[in-house]
């Protein structure tokens, strides 16, 4: 039976009786006694206290109600005696009590942890007056050596309570009492220190057997073995986290990280207060927090770890150690990162490296090659791409595109070099090759999709043009520049397949440039070939756009080529027909740039400058103003040579071969004073074959 029960039970039965033997008051209370003491052996000490005072009240209170039962039965039961409320008013007395003794207890022992320094001076000076004495007693100076003891006994507990006490905050109220027991503890030990060296070199029989303590080295022991007994409790203990990873390598990797970035953070918020800034003891904790983990890592590689734990701890030691922990915004530039160096060995360091590296350019080249292969199986099978926004679309750029960007980004993390990212990026100069061949063959071939299959393709590349171009610092220069012009490749064998059907098409339109019919009006040329353009472009509603806009543009290019060389292979002219066909040639000029930009060229205007720049040159008679015109267009499209000069000039009448001379010897020593590293202009006349023009000018005689 419960101790309380017993009581209850006894208070009942002796209220309701009417009389009571001091036989069966003494064998209650022996029974009460008897229960509380098994019960006090199953229950805390604090609940005795309360249990001790229910039984001497409850003695008390029969007492009282024997002597009172002698007067009678009215008396008892008119109300003279209350009942014992128990045991709420008592219980929650008693509690309080327990409380304020905890709390003084609790003040005590703070009190005297604080008093560290003080007890440490008192004892310093003790030590001066008992040894500066000729003669001491033996038993004077075992008790100071005794107190010297506990003295740092307390020193070392308040050293080793260091992370047990201190919190990563230094905001909560209840931090100071710790921190001021370790601040206190570590100016011990600096007074230790001095006193050691007051002691340097006075004659031995006068120097305390205790001394020197060097408390300061074996503070460094200490933090030694706390850093390490810390980091073995986080490698072992599972409720720390990392529970999700999927192996115990990588959990424990976690585990001490973890550990290591709580500790050094700790460090740099609270505990860094503790010591003064001479001893930098952020620094001594960072620099056994690394050679602990560092250790460990070590091992770990030194076991032959599986490609997947490589890459985690490659991971831990090239980025999530040195930029997120050591780059924390609490502990950035006050750890002296320089002198710790790398968790491992540069040999263990490459082995992970090289081991991470062949195997994720296996699974590069792996999904890259199986990407292509499913994309030319669709292809060949007949199948036509897919529509998105009502344009052909094919995935396989972005694919692509996200294996790079993945596997790069985690390289990023994993591999501190970069440069040895072209491991894996020259894989996707490969597959560009690779993918180009495929469609310059499939586009040999005589299938029927091959419009939307090429318009599809035509997505993804300029997908995958716009990724490297922005790449900056996985692919080198020399990379960048190949793999550009390998898309260029598969962008103009797609624009082929629209363009060169039109080609022939062009050619014949232009036929009848500078003809009678073309110069007197009566046969609308450019009009003509414009219509038959349009309706070509009406099957490219199914390009996407911004594809469908460099088409065009192309398409545009294409005809201001054809419409050059046209006119340059034309007969040389009178001095009205070059009027005339200046004239035409500016209303063309306009005609064909006002179609493109509706069609969505974003620039026209080049082009059509040129083609005036050209009829300019036709119209003007004076061989000055002819000169500064080709000067002038030498400037704007550098790769105007010698023969397209003088094949220009071979259209016009009235020219003397000295006027010729002169014109061709000035352009070419202007052309020297161009900065031909500043002008971008796209090469166009390079593209106007006029060698014929060679033979004309040895048979006149204008060489110079």
């Amino acid at each position: 039976m419960k101790v309380h029960e017993c009581v209850v039970m006894q208070c009942r039965t002796e209220t309701e009786s009417e009389s009571i033997s001091e036989q069966k008051r003494r064998r209650c209370s022996e029974e009460a006694q008897t229960s509380f003491g098994l019960w006090e052996q199953q229950h805390p000490s604090h609940l005795v206290v309360f249990w001790i005072l229910v039984l001497d009240m409850w003695r008390s209170f029969l007492s009282r109600r024997c002597q009172q039962s002698n007067i009678g039965d009215q008396e008892d039961r008119g109300g003279g005696m209350r009942r014992l409320k128990i045991p709420e008013k008592i219980w929650k007395n008693c509690k309080l009590r327990n409380h304020r003794e905890k709390e003084e207890q609790q003040e005590e022992k703070e009190e005297k942890e604080e008093q560290l320094e003080e007890v440490s001076r008192r004892l310093i000076i003790k030590e001066e007056e008992l040894f500066s004495q000729d003669s001491r007693r033996e038993e004077e100076e075992d008790q100071l050596q005794r107190d010297f003891e506990a003295l740092t006994l307390q020193i070392w507990m308040a050293i080793h309570n260091t992370f047990t006490t201190s919190p990563s905050s230094s905001s909560s109220s209840s931090s100071s009492g710790p921190l001021e027991v370790l601040r206190s503890a570590v100016a011990t030990i600096q007074q230790q220190e001095a006193q050691d060296r007051r002691w340097t070199g006075c004659p031995q029989d006068r120097v305390p057997v205790w001394r020197p303590q060097r408390c300061l080295s074996t503070h460094n022991a200490l933090l030694r073995n706390m850093v390490e007994s810390r980091l073995t409790k986080a490698a072992e203990d599972e409720s720390s986290g990392g529970d999700k990873l999927s192996s115990a390598v990588k959990r424990q990797v976690c585990r001490v990280g973890k550990c290591v970035r709580e500790d050094l953070l700790t460090l740099a918020r609270t505990v860094r207060d503790c010591y003064p800034p001479q001893m930098d003891v952020l620094n001594v904790y960072a620099g056994l927090y690394h050679r602990g983990f560092s250790a460990r890592l070590t091992e770990l590689a030194a076991a032959g770890p599986e490609t997947d734990d490589c890459s985690y701890l490659l991971f831990w030691v090239n980025h999530c150690y040195p930029h997120e922990i050591l780059k924390h915004e609490d502990l950035d530039g006050q750890i002296k990162t320089a002198c710790l160096g790398s968790l491992l060995l540069q040999d263990d360091l490459n082995r992970l490296e090289d081991q991470y590296l062949t195997h994720k350019e296996d699974k590069v080249k792996l999904w890259l090659n199986t990407a292509l292969r499913k994309e030319e199986e669709g292809w060949l099978s007949g199948s036509t791409p897919e529509l998105i926004d009502s344009y052909c679309f094919s995935p396989l750029g972005l694919d692509v595109i996200q294996v790079m960007d993945s596997s790069l980004t985690e390289f990023s993390c994993a591999i501190k070099d970069p440069s040895k990212a072209q491991r894996l990026t020259i894989h996707l100069e490969n597959f560009l090759c690779s993918y180009t061949k495929c469609v310059e063959e499939f586009v040999k071939g005589s299938h029927s999709n091959v419009g939307s299959v090429v318009k599809a393709q035509l997505v993804c590349e300029q997908q995958l043009r716009d990724y490297i171009t922005g790449q900056t610092g996985s692919l080198s220069e020399e990379q960048r520049h190949r793999c550009l012009d390998t898309l260029s490749g598969l962008r103009d064998c797609g624009y082929r397949c629209f363009t060169c059907p039109l080609q022939v098409q062009l050619k014949l339109s232009l036929s009848p440039l500078w003809t009678e019919v073309w110069l007197d009006g009566s046969l609308p040329v450019v009009d003509l070939m414009l219509d038959s353009l349009n309706q070509q472009l009406e099957d490219l509603t199914d390009l996407k756009p911004a594809c469908r806009q460099s088409l065009v543009s192309v398409l545009h290019r294409d005809v201001a080529l054809r419409y050059v060389k046209r006119m340059m292979k034309s007969k040389k002219k009178s001095r009205e027909e070059q009027v005339v066909g200046a004239q035409r040639m500016i209303e063309d000029s306009q005609k064909i740039s006002s179609f493109f930009t509706q069609e969505g060229c974003s620039d026209v205007s080049q082009l059509g400058l040129m083609i005036c720049g050209l009829a300019e040159i036709l119209r003007l008679q004076d061989p000055a103003s002819v000169q500064l015109e080709l000067v002038t267009l030498a400037q704007s499209f550098p790769d105007l040579s010698g023969a397209h000069v003088s094949a220009l000039l071979s259209l016009k009448g009235g020219l003397s071969a000295a006027d010729v001379r002169s014109i061709r010897r000035s352009v070419e020593e202007n052309r020297l004073l161009i900065n031909l590293s500043t002008n971008h202009s796209p090469a166009f006349f390079s593209e106007v074959k006029v060698k014929w023009i060679n033979n004309k000018i040895n048979q006149m005689g204008l060489k110079t």
